[in-house]
């Protein structure tokens, strides 16, 4: 019997990563002249950076600064933040769990900070009860870890819980965890492979609670 939902952030509740990309491509080819593909960017969705970092590294054949890449990147989203507002269908979604009775709690790789933010910026904070964040854990998505410390704080057991992802690390640590997880790609998730546990939408109206 389904008793929580328990929502990833970034990519789900706000296209964030879309914004990502498109910064991360344009500073890489205006600093390095190099491009960056979709596939190698969506490697790090859902998780750490480090990845990212590797392959910059690796077609540059030199280490870089990755604090004055991240600062510059950073710089570039913030000029850009005005134009994220939360996915089509996601508050919708959000009111339908509440009104059935779902204990709701979101599960992010993210920091604390960053979360708080868009929470209060979209006056998002008041519909989750629990929040776990990269400070919570030791290893973010695809580790469980995250969806454990929720399902924990919540109290139901993992099968009794529906993890809402648009991410291939996102869906494995869901699955990992014992959960069953939807997933609802976005721009830059879309054309991945999610674990074949995972049940896709396309959209959040297509999405069923079960």
């Amino acid at each position: 019997m389904l008793k929580a939902i328990i929502f990833d952030f970034d990519g789900t509740i706000i296209d964030t990563e879309t914004v990502w990309f498109r910064v991360f491509k344009e500073v890489l080819e205006e600093q390095f002249s190099l491009h960056l593909p979709v596939e190698e960017f969506a490697k790090v969705i859902g998780t750490t950076d480090e990845v990212l970092y590797q392959y910059i590294e690796s077609q540059l054949g030199r280490d870089i600064d990755k604090k004055e890449l991240r600062e510059r990147v950073d710089r570039r989203f913030l000029d850009l933040r005005g134009v994220l507002e939360v996915r089509e269908g996601v508050l919708e979604k959000i009111k339908e769990a509440q009104s059935l009775g779902y204990k709701i709690a979101l599960a992010s790789s993210s920091s604390r900070e960053w979360i708080d933010g868009f929470l209060e910026q979209f006056d998002l904070r008041g519909y989750f009860s629990v929040i776990k964040t990269k400070e919570d854990v030791e290893k973010v998505k695809p580790d469980p870890s995250l969806y454990l410390k929720a399902l924990q704080e919540l109290g139901v057991e993992p099968q009794e819980a529906l993890a809402i992802e648009d991410s291939a690390n996102g869906a494995l640590a869901a699955i990992a965890a014992g959960m069953n997880c939807a997933v609802i790609p976005n721009e830059v998730t879309s054309f991945l492979e999610f674990h074949e546990k995972a049940v896709r939408s396309e959209t959040f109206g297509d999405l069923l609670f079960k």
